[in-house]
């Protein structure tokens, strides 16, 4: 929920209509799909199962939903229409949790489970299973007599993680927390059955952000053992400049095949960034940068700025540009950076305060030079515009290390040179 934390019992969501932003009805709820974790912690809910109106069920992530309201379910109207199939770390709550027979922890005592409630965390868009509602008493079909009470997930046992015959799950439970580059590490050092088991039960925009973080050689080796569509579906969840570099990897054969099962939106962006050199702005480039248009105000730049899913680098600053708003833009005005965003009123048009001093990168330019710009004028992202003025994208810095720095480097272990600190000056603690 976009703008509150208010708990909501998934009872009330079966059926719910679902609307994208224009308030057009794409479906209704049918079921949520949840991931156990272990030690008895609230469950992590991935997302909705949504029926069409063509009967089609599909998977809608919880990333994608941005208000749970009474009776109505809003999406970002950005929908992946292929059949919904449930994988071996996921559960279905209304399919498999209802119903079900559990216990108290505190008294031994076995309950059935007739609701659960969710929550979205504070400040973020991950969803829990925190609540569960239960009734004392014998389950069975005609159950009318009983207590019934709500109680902490903690305060329930019958749902935790197996410790045998569950896959891949505990040990993806066992480091949901990890980042994903430290996931990958984790990944890139399993046997290739095991790291296969692992890529598999992982949801989409986990694994695509894994994979941006693994060798090339694990990359392929994981695309390579997952269905094409799944693979594709991840592809779509990578950022476009990654998706790009992987793919160029392929066989011709694959790639193709690959490219067309992705959306088309999807697949052109990725088809642009392939056509230049890989170690050049424009092979190094991500094609969806911050673009506001010249009345955009600092206040809509800020609210653009805060978006969960972009990364620091492409949150440092905003481009302003003529229309059309996505890449390739109209005429590329300036970049605003984010201090000066927070130094001016929100009322402030973003036209007024643009740092249109420095030359943008053409794309043909060479990585040395990138890193050169990027040096000079201690940028974290700049923007890349054709001949004719058009935005194309922009680099992060965090693109120009990852291709000037070793092949191996995700396997080098990097540590302080033991002559400049020794055990004993070391600081001890956690500060």
């Amino acid at each position: 929920m976009a703008a509150t934390t208010s708990r909501v019992f998934v009872s009330h969501l079966a059926g719910t209509a679902v609307f994208d932003p224009n308030g057009d009805q794409v479906g209704r709820v049918r079921d949520l799909v949840a991931m156990l974790r272990v030690n008895r912690r609230p469950p992590r809910l991935l997302g909705l199962v949504v029926e069409l109106s063509t009967r089609r069920r599909i998977f809608l992530p919880m990333t994608r939903v941005t208000g749970i309201e009474t009776g109505q379910v809003i999406t970002t109207g950005v929908l992946n229409v292929r059949r919904f199939e449930q994988r071996p770390t996921e559960r279905l709550v209304l399919g498999e949790m209802l119903d079900r027979r559990v216990r108290l922890i505190e008294t031994d005592e076995e309950v059935t489970v007739l609701d659960v409630a969710v929550q979205q965390l504070p400040a973020r868009r991950d969803w829990e299973i925190d609540r569960v509602f239960v009734r004392k008493g014998k389950g069975g079909t005609f159950r009318r007599k009983g207590e019934t009470l709500t109680v902490e997930w903690s305060a329930v046992d019958g749902f935790s993680l197996e410790e045998h015959g569950q896959g891949a799950e505990s040990l993806l439970a066992t480091f949901e927390q990890l980042r994903a580059a430290d996931l990958a590490n984790v990944l890139h050092h399993l046997s290739p059955k095991r790291r296969a088991e692992v890529a598999a039960a992982l949801d989409d925009d986990r694994l695509a952000d894994v994979l941006e973080e693994l060798p090339e050689d694990d990359q392929i080796e994981i695309l390579g053992k997952l269905k094409e569509e799944r693979a594709a579906d991840v592809l779509e969840a990578m950022d476009p400049d990654d998706a790009a570099d992987l793919l160029a990897e392929l066989p011709e054969d694959d790639k193709e095949r690959l490219l067309t099962l992705m959306q088309p939106d999807d697949a052109a962006d990725v088809r642009r960034l392939m056509a230049y050199e890989e170690r050049t702005a424009g092979g190094l480039m991500t094609t969806e940068p911050i673009v506001l248009r010249p009345d955009a105000t600092v206040a809509d730049a800020l609210a653009r700025v805060r978006q969960q899913d972009l990364s620091p680098a492409l949150a440092a600053q905003v481009y302003v540009c003529r229309p059309p708003d996505e890449t390739p833009t109209g005429k590329y005005l300036g970049t605003v950076h984010f201090q000066r965003l927070l130094r001016d009123p929100p009322y402030t048009l973003v036209s007024s305060i643009l740092d249109d001093d420095l030359q943008p990168l053409a794309p043909e330019t060479a990585l040395p030079e990138v890193a050169g710009f990027f040096a000079t004028y201690d940028m974290v992202a700049a923007p890349v515009v054709d001949e004719g003025g058009s935005l194309l994208g922009a680099v992060t810095v965090d693109d120009v290390l990852d291709h000037m720095l070793p092949d191996d480097w995700r396997e080098t272990e990097f540590h302080l040179d033991e002559t400049e600190e020794t055990e004993e000056e070391a600081p001890h603690g956690g500060g």
